[in-house]
């Protein structure tokens, strides 16, 4: 491998993977060594473990996020999405959110785009759900559910009030329970400055497709955690579909029909649809074929982990592997930077190989569930392990200290219980002000549960916040 100068490495994504790869490589590279160029859409890596907290107001959403630039000040970091990639030419096409795409030579890829949601043709879905990936949904959803109370206190038609009080999510890993528990906590909590409203009256519904949830903890933990939310007066419900969403009506496959003001889609991830446009290998469930040593398999100079990587899972035997955790993607990216330097080096790499730890999962304030080593915790110890553990891996030592920092505060301060609604269409107010609108200047402004077009604005009202 003798590219005759500093070799050029392209890393695609700017998660958990290229943002850990990237640090890593360039704390280790040497003067001259090589280059490194990151291309992410967004400015910034999101702690996704913390977006529940973010959502319930215990964190500061910019918190949760870390500026790539801030953190990789020897790196060439592109905002831009990567829509082609020929390896055979060594030519990545990058398209910047301003201008004409460009083409992005390089020596050296690592493949780690990530995963996106994955949606099911339910009609309605588009337009009345939204996902929780990303910081834009977490303060997008904070804003719809203070809402949806403040409209169901003043609302007189008990079925409009009924509707603004119901919440649905629909899947029931790890993102979906959290998010479901950290918000319901948080609503409940909002109650008390409501004097026209009880909090019984909300409802809150989980559907879940299978027979269970948490899969990734045992049985026992799994259903332990849907007692604690049905203690809650949450309905959970298994082995259950939803079949349309239109109009905000919600039909379920067992009959049952009823309205929701907000619907949280949280039913599992695929990989990112730029891998179908590359000429790297994929496996049957559309990610990259990866090896132990987290090579493409039998593609030379192109490297991938991550949840967009089949990565052999060498702890559990032939076929296994590696799921879609921060836990493998954070390891995964250590061990791909140490094999990179190693091949650049003429020095022998390693396979990844990594038992998983276990699991640990809040369920609102002094709340949780984990299962560490097989030994299981539960209620407050599970709760301190889940923000010990999580306080220990987010990056960079500013974020750990701003994390803690709002945890204390939190200790002597209530959650701040106001929706900035107008996140949604900032602009509504001033384009009723200069046409001339019949609606009151100052109305407030509805926020609708459609995640297509609350998304772009929420986050750049996050990141101007």
């Amino acid at each position: 491998m003798g590219y005759g100068r500093a070799p050029h490495i392209l890393i695609v994504g700017g998660g958990y993977v290229g943002m850990y790869t990237a640090l890593r490589l360039a704390r280790r590279l040497r003067k001259g060594e090589a280059t490194i160029t990151v291309v992410e859409p967004n400015s910034y890596m999101t702690y996704q473990p913390f977006l529940p907290e973010a959502a319930a107001g215990n964190l500061e959403p910019r918190h949760v996020v870390v500026p790539l630039r801030k953190v990789l000040k020897s790196c060439r970091v592109v905002s831009g999405s990567v829509f082609s990639v020929s390896h055979e030419r060594r030519t990545a096409v990058v398209q910047p959110p301003l201008g004409d795409s460009f083409d992005l030579a390089y020596d050296i890829l690592v493949m780690c785009p990530g995963s996106v949601a994955r949606t099911l043709p339910i009609p309605g879905l588009a337009e009345q759900g939204i996902g929780f990936k990303s910081a834009a949904e977490a303060i997008y959803l904070r804003n719809q559910v203070i809402s949806r109370l403040d409209a169901a206190a003043s609302a007189v038609d008990p079925a409009v009030r009924r509707r603004a009080l119901t919440f649905l999510f629909i899947g029931g890993g790890y993102a979906g329970i959290e998010a479901l528990a950290e918000l319901e906590d948080m609503a409940r909590d909002a109650c008390s400055f409501y004097p026209d409203l009880n909090p019984a009256e909300m409802r809150w519904v989980l559907v879940e497709a299978t027979g269970r949830i948490l899969p990734e903890v045992s049985l026992a933990m799994g259903l332990y955690t849907v007692k604690q939310l049905e203690h809650r007066g949450i309905a959970v419900k298994l082995n259950t579909r939803v079949e349309s969403l239109v109009d905000g009506r919600v039909v379920l496959d067992s009959g049952e029909r009823f309205d929701a003001g907000t619907v949280v889609w949280t039913a599992g991830v695929k990989p990112n649809p730029v891998l179908t446009r590359t000429d790297l290998p994929l496996d049957e469930r559309g990610r990259l074929r990866a090896t132990a040593f987290l090579q493409v398999d039998g593609v030379a100079d192109a490297w991938t982990a991550g949840d967009c990587a089949a990565v052999p899972d060498l702890t559990k035997g032939d076929g296994a592997t590696t799921g879609p955790s921060a836990q493998h993607a954070v390891r995964q990216a250590g061990r791909l930077a140490e094999n990179i330097l190693a091949e650049l080096r003429h020095q022998p790499i390693r396979p990844y190989e990594h038992s998983y730890a276990g699991s640990v999962a809040s369920l609102g304030l002094h709340k949780g569930v984990a299962e560490i080593y097989g030994i299981r915790l539960r209620g407050w110890p599970a709760w301190l392990m889940h923000r010990s553990y999580h306080l220990s891996r987010v990056p960079t030592l500013n974020r750990k200290a701003r994390v803690v920092a709002d945890w204390t505060l939190a200790l002597f301060f209530r959650r701040e219980i106001v929706s900035l609604g107008s996140f949604a269409d900032p602009r509504a107010e001033f384009r009723r002000a200069a046409t001339g609108s019949p609606d009151a200047v100052g109305a407030p402004t509805a926020t609708a549960p459609v995640a297509g077009v609350v998304s772009a604005d929420s986050e750049a009202a996050a990141h101007r916040s």
